[in-house]
């Protein structure tokens, strides 16, 4: 199968190429071969392409930024989606849109299944919200993979910034009113390539199973790094000054990946086996 992954310098797009170059034809695309933003461009290299399958994982993921600038927000994850489904479906390829659990207001107690009633609170979660809602137009061969806090290897994640906080010996404030699943970028991509296999389209919450607080995620990354006799201040979101509030309660179920046998493992048990590979347990 032919599979054209945009995003392919980022972490989760990096991963994807990583799982799916030994099966299929995988065809590594960035901002340097075209600009999701403009519909000609997009167009004419995804036709030219001629892929069976788009994975659209890049996006604007800078919650605050996109509160800052909600047009660009908009254009990138909104329309830039839209312009890829489009050309995708005219090419004759299904598409797989990674989208985020902040289209869900997260004011309810329960964890998200895959039909709730979105309602995102914030920029960044209703650009991924028009971002979904383009592509379900655009083809019915579409998947919907939606995600939460994911870590990754390299680069910026909240699991390394606790622990060059706590390396530094600086103060730590965590907030408890935020809940969500983490998330390992490779069991996501993992289970997105599990997923594609089926030719199952539809909507699918892909997260390690569980959930937490960031102050009790920051807590058991500690713990099990040799800094568990450093103090962490319980805060509010109401306490942290940022330009956007994400939903206070906003984990996810997964009901239809697990119906069709894909499963994720614990947050705990994936974090656990990032810090490994980190090197950083104790």
């Amino acid at each position: 199968m032919r599979i054209l992954i945009t995003g392919a310098q980022g972490r989760l797009g990096k991963r994807l190429v990583e799982s799916l170059q030994p099966q299929h034809h995988v065809i590594a695309a960035d901002r340097s071969h075209f600009d999701m933003t403009d519909w000609g461009t997009t167009r004419s290299y995804i036709t030219q392409a001629k892929p069976d399958l788009v994975l659209h994982p890049a996006a604007w993921t800078d919650v605050d930024g996109c509160a800052k600038d909600p047009d660009r927000a908009l254009l990138i994850n909104g329309y830039g989606a839209q312009h890829v489904a489009l050309a995708a479906a005219a090419a004759g390829a299904a598409m797989l849109y990674v989208s985020s659990n902040e289209v869900f207001d997260g004011a309810g107690n329960h964890a998200y299944h895959e039909y709730d009633p979105t309602q995102p609170a914030n920029a960044y979660g209703y650009s991924k919200w028009v971002g979904e809602q383009a592509v379900m137009r655009a083809t019915p061969r579409h998947y919907i993979v939606r995600t939460a806090w994911l870590f990754a290897h390299g680069g910026k994640n909240f699991v390394q910034a606790i622990l060059n906080a706590a390396s530094a010996g600086k103060p730590l404030r965590v907030v408890t009113d935020e809940v969500a699943n983490p998330t390992f970028t490779d069991d996501l991509a993992d289970a997105i390539v599990q997923l594609i296999a089926t030719e199952r389209y539809g909507t699918y919450h892909f997260v390690n199973e569980g959930y937490c607080s960031r102050y009790d995620f920051a807590r058991f990354v500690l713990d099990h790094c040799g800094y568990a006799d450093t103090p962490i201040e319980a805060i509010t979101r109401a306490d942290w000054q940022r330009a956007s509030l994400p939903p206070p309660f906003s984990p996810l179920a997964n009901t239809a990946g697990r119906a069709v046998g894909i499963t994720l493992r614990t947050w705990q048990d994936a974090v656990l086996a990032f810090l490994d590979r980190e090197q950083q347990l104790k």
